[in-house]
């Protein structure tokens, strides 16, 4: 495992560098100015203009400006346009709360996935796994921002229960409990939606891979010998067909990542994913190239994890 290990670590640093140059020509070369206000503002001096050009390495040619850009992302040195601090000083106090709301999608993600698949394949071709299957294609193909927004109207306007933020302000909490209670309420419904397409694909994997397996011999056999129906089902056939899930994580980060952009946004939650979406609207080069590779080596290791992980779970798997 070992040779495939480092082969695949040099192939993702090579795809890392390939990402961070294509991103930073699509953030650089995007049409308007990253100081928008220096230019609408007729006492900002020429002079100032062109020191402000100068700290952000704007003055230079695009292949200096990249290396410059990600010599001071490694060096810690890369500053935001928009308050002058670290950028990695400000992703590292958005990264604990993105960090939270992507693993509890992808733990509900998994977990109901794996439930409602197991459930379908029991019941394959009867009402239940029809009315299920519509339901699914249902909830990959409705948007993630339009579920979000009907949640907020429904919620806040029909029953008065905040959601946004990460917590309920206003409100006097009598002790740790509710107001624990309460964080974990403003975590577990933007996680709800961010999961629920991660959920439909899921399970859809996990019967396809079930009625696969419930096909083989060796179930067959088990069945004929006398062995119960229950026992075959979960100790044999659900132990080969959990592959899916494992894999699928690999495929969920991205797809995570990107909709807690919109999922972040809408739920006015303090994560990576609103502030990439400020930074858009800020023209914050700096914070958009940081955030960029960051969030591109996320998803090269969790790839990488996945496939490991499909190895450990399935011996017949080697990785060669």
């Amino acid at each position: 495992m070992l040779p495939y290990l480092v082969r695949r670590s040099v192939i993702g640093v090579f795809l890392l560098f390939c990402f961070s140059v294509v991103s930073f020509l699509m953030i650089t070369l995007a049409p308007g100015s990253p100081y928008p206000w220096g230019e609408l503002n007729p006492k900002i001096t020429p002079q100032v203009r062109e020191m402000f050009r100068k700290k952000f390495h704007l003055d230079r040619p695009l292949h200096e400006q990249y290396w410059l850009n990600m010599r001071d992302l490694f060096t810690g040195r890369l500053r935001s346009i928009k308050d002058d601090r670290p950028v990695l000083e400000r992703i590292a106090e958005r990264l604990p709360a993105t960090m939270i709301l992507n693993i509890a999608a992808i733990a509900l993600s998994l977990s109901f996935g794996l439930w409602i698949g197991i459930a379908c394949a029991r019941r394959a071709g009867q009402p239940f796994d029809s009315a299920v299957s519509v339901g699914v294609f249902v909830f990959i193909a409705i948007p993630t921002f339009w579920i979000a927004n009907l949640a907020i109207i429904w919620l806040v306007k029909g029953a008065g229960i905040p959601v946004l933020g990460t917590q309920s302000f206003g409100i006097a909490f009598p002790g740790p409990v509710s107001e624990g209670l309460d964080r974990i309420w403003h975590v577990l419904l933007p996680a709800s939606i961010l999961a629920l397409g991660g959920i439909a694909v899921q399970s859809r994997y996990v019967r396809a891979s079930m009625l696969e397996t419930l096909r083989e011999n060796y179930i067959r056999t088990a069945m004929a010998k006398g062995l119960d129906g229950e026992a075959v089902f979960y100790k044999h056939a659900l132990r080969n067909s959990i592959r899916p899930l494992v894999t699928g994580i690999g495929g969920l980060l991205p797809a995570l990542i990107g909709g807690s952009v919109i999922v972040e946004t809408i739920f006015a939650y303090p994560g990576m994913g609103r502030m990439g979406y400020e930074a858009v609207l800020e023209r914050d080069y700096p914070m958009l190239v940081a955030l960029n590779f960051i969030v591109a080596a996320l998803v090269l290791a969790g790839n990488l994890v996945s496939d490991v992980l499909y190895a450990v779970v399935d011996p017949r798997v080697r990785l060669e």
